[in-house]
């Protein structure tokens, strides 16, 4: 290894995912330091996930990064949402392919050696409702609350919410704080989500006391 390649594993730490910006700042020229780096992603050292952002390749990386991390990282301002986020808390039996997050800026996606990525656009006013995850080695991300996670994908669904789409996702109403949903609900200040997390409200509830709902 070259020394150059000895001094940025030094400088990352125990960090696996990082941004070409944070080397621009050095001593070496702004193009001495785009050569190196296609020339290690070439080699394999590293991985790049999109323009400027690059993951260290095994075996220099102990571990992968985690796709919310990696998520957080491709689109700024982002956080995970959706399905991601819902079984990211357990709130959901299953697991998702596709990690999804919400963004002011245009929607997109990106499949990477780590997954893919999908970025569903909100509105500025509902860009709320989150909160950073620390994952260690200078990896952290930002998700959704599930009550916040849930409201997002009512939001993104076309048409109202109806009983049999809240009862397929099979909300875990230990993990879905129904008082915390509404709450959340109001303050959207859209009367499809005040009804749709009556809807959700109302099955929680009957789930909780073991009930049909009908």
């Amino acid at each position: 290894m070259s020394m150059k390649w000895v001094n940025l594993l030094t400088s990352l730490g125990d960090e696996t995912l990082f941004d070409a910006s944070a080397l621009l700042s050095g001593a070496d020229p702004p193009s001495e330091v785009h050569r190196m780096l296609s020339r290690w992603t070439a080699s394999g050292r590293l991985i790049q996930l999109r323009r400027g952002l690059y993951v260290l390749a095994p075996p220099y990386a102990r571990t992968p990064p985690s796709p919310v991390a990696i998520a957080g990282r491709l689109r700024r301002p982002s956080y995970v949402s959706l399905q991601s986020a819902l079984a990211f808390h357990g709130a959901i039996p299953e697991s998702v392919a596709v990690t999804t997050s919400v963004t002011t800026r245009r929607p997109g996606r990106w499949e990477t050696r780590f997954g893919d990525f999908r970025y569903r656009h909100v509105h500025p006013d509902l860009f709320w409702g989150y909160r950073q995850i620390d994952f260690g080695e200078g990896e952290a991300g930002h998700v959704a609350f599930a009550e916040k996670a849930l409201l997002d994908l009512f939001h993104l669904t076309a048409g109202p919410i109806r009983a049999d789409f809240v009862r397929e996702l099979r909300l875990e109403p230990e993990v879905i704080d129904s008082h915390r949903l509404r709450e959340l609900a109001q303050r959207t200040a859209r009367p499809k989500l005040i009804r749709a997390a009556e809807v959700a409200d109302r099955i929680l509830e009957e789930e909780c006391l073991g009930e049909v709902v009908l």
